[in-house]
């Protein structure tokens, strides 16, 4: 009797460890800059998830918070050499490989983000996606409202002319350094993990990001002013590798794929409420609130679109045309 009982513990535990190597059997690793409890992190973890769901424990993500795969351009450079990794990324990264796609990430491009994700859906967008893939390049998904990206600065901005001289942290990307250097301001480039300690010793006088991942970032800490400019609605897009990609199963791929985009509408459903909700976190946290003439900035930041003489002729119109 004991014999049959042990025989039968011993298959169970044989069946459970086969399974737990089925559950692994295809683990990517998802990598952004962004802190736990960030709406970002909320909506990554929703899509490990639903993909964990779609494909019955086969999939699963593995979540790289904090920057712990190193800085954004490191991560696409392991992609490219076919490692089973995600990371978050915008037309201002992919403009390295794909020029025309850094105006996703101009100065007022649209009148609000429902604009940028029209020109997601379009026939352009297909095109820049076909010239990105064949540079190694996959986007599994576009539609995450990463957020509306206004400052946090150390002095007072409530006018164009305020930004002059201010260091203002950047992306390293060139369409949003030059749009910050339009603006009058002058942009420093710098990976988000390294924002708040240079902000806290003067390297930098601000940073510029959606409010949730400034606050999150702790930037409003030492820059005590919002400056609600509203100068990019910034969507983003998850990469991962062509070779990788093109290595999964149809049924991984159109799992991660459809979770990637469910994952996207919930991030969208929950930024508006974490924007309102973080604003009310800085004021009593002694943060001051300042609203800017956005019609006056939009003017100020439009000479940003003619400073990229290898995009496209009539790019601009073209994109203004589908957003219409």
């Amino acid at each position: 009797m004991n014999k049959r009982l042990w025989g039968t513990l011993f298959a169970a535990l044989c069946l459970g460890f086969a399974g737990s190597t089925l559950a692994a059997q295809y683990s990517i690793k998802v990598a952004y800059e962004n802190n736990p409890g960030e709406p970002i992190d909320k909506a990554v973890i929703e899509w490990a998830r639903l993909f964990a769901e779609k494909t019955g424990g086969k999939g699963e993500l593995k979540l790289y918070p904090s920057s712990q795969l190193g800085s954004k351009k490191d991560v696409m450079e392991q992609m490219k050499l076919g490692s089973a990794v995600i990371t978050i990324a915008d037309g201002g990264f992919f403009a390295d490989y794909v020029p025309d796609f850094g105006i996703l990430m101009g100065p007022y491009l649209g009148k609000d983000y429902q604009d940028v994700f029209k020109l997601t859906r379009s026939p352009w967008f297909d095109d820049m996606n076909r010239k990105l893939q064949a540079k190694g390049f996959r986007i599994l998904t576009s539609n995450w409202l990463y957020g509306t990206r206004h400052m946090v600065t150390k002095k007072p901005v409530r006018a164009v002319a305020d930004l002059k001289g201010l260091k203002i942290r950047v992306p390293n990307n060139r369409i949003q350094i030059d749009a910050i250097k339009t603006l009058g301001a002058t942009p420093t480039p710098m990976p988000l993990g390294e924002v708040y300690p240079a902000l806290t010793t003067g390297v930098i006088d601000g940073a510029e990001n959606p409010i949730p991942v400034l606050y999150g970032q702790k930037h409003h800490e030492p820059a005590k002013y919002l400056i609600l400019s509203g100068h990019l609605d910034n969507i983003s897009q998850w990469v991962t590798g062509e070779a990788y990609f093109g290595k999964l199963p149809q049924e991984i791929q159109k799992a991660l794929t459809e979770s990637a985009d469910e994952a996207g509408a919930f991030m969208t459903s929950i930024i508006h409420q974490a924007e309102k909700d973080t604003i009310e976190k800085m004021k009593a946290e002694g943060v001051t609130v300042i609203e800017i003439d956005r019609e006056a900035f939009r003017e100020a930041a439009k000479p940003t679109y003619a400073h990229f003489p290898e995009w496209t002729p009539g790019l601009y119109d073209t994109v203004q045309s589908y957003m219409k």
